[in-house]
């Protein structure tokens, strides 16, 4: 797999059915390593190891409902509340980050209502706080530490 911008991690694999598996410590199971899924899996080490965050508050690939349609976010971060404190958008190394990127976790965030934002393809990362009353987003040079808001 490519090379990503983040620091290096060690990351177990296995091969089923001729297709590569990479272990999720928060799903704990192997999942197919896709190129998402590699960047998926840097986010949620870079998450715990570098910004602190417990594995336990963490939430990958689950169903959310927007408009009538089942939508699937990548990375949930909870609070110890409950509130959702960062989401995550993953995309794979060779997809573009764009305005249709930005877009999409936006409208996602209209359910979920988290106060961070986080879009990455693993070689460019955006992270951006939630401005409520504006209805905008402000763009940060990095996230958080776990507790600090």
């Amino acid at each position: 797999m490519q090379e990503l911008n983040f620091p290096g991690y060690q990351f177990r694999f296995k091969s089923n059915e001729n297709k590569s598996l990479i272990f999720d410590e928060v799903r704990k199971k192997f999942v197919v390593l896709t190129p998402e899924e590699w960047v998926r899996q840097h986010v949620i080490h870079f998450l715990h190891s570098e910004k602190k965050y417990p594995l336990s508050h963490i939430n990958v690939e689950k169903q959310l409902k927007l408009h009538n349609t089942v939508k699937r976010y990548d990375i949930v971060v909870f609070n110890a509340d409950g509130s959702i404190h960062l989401m995550v958008e993953c995309k794979a190394p060779s997809v573009e980050i764009t305005q249709d990127t930005f877009d999409q976790i936006a409208r996602y965030n209209l359910v979920l209502d988290a106060t961070y934002l986080m879009v990455t393809n693993g070689l460019e990362h955006y992270y951006c706080r939630m401005d409520l009353e504006n209805q905008r987003y402000v763009f940060l040079k990095d996230i958080p530490l776990y507790g600090i808001k």
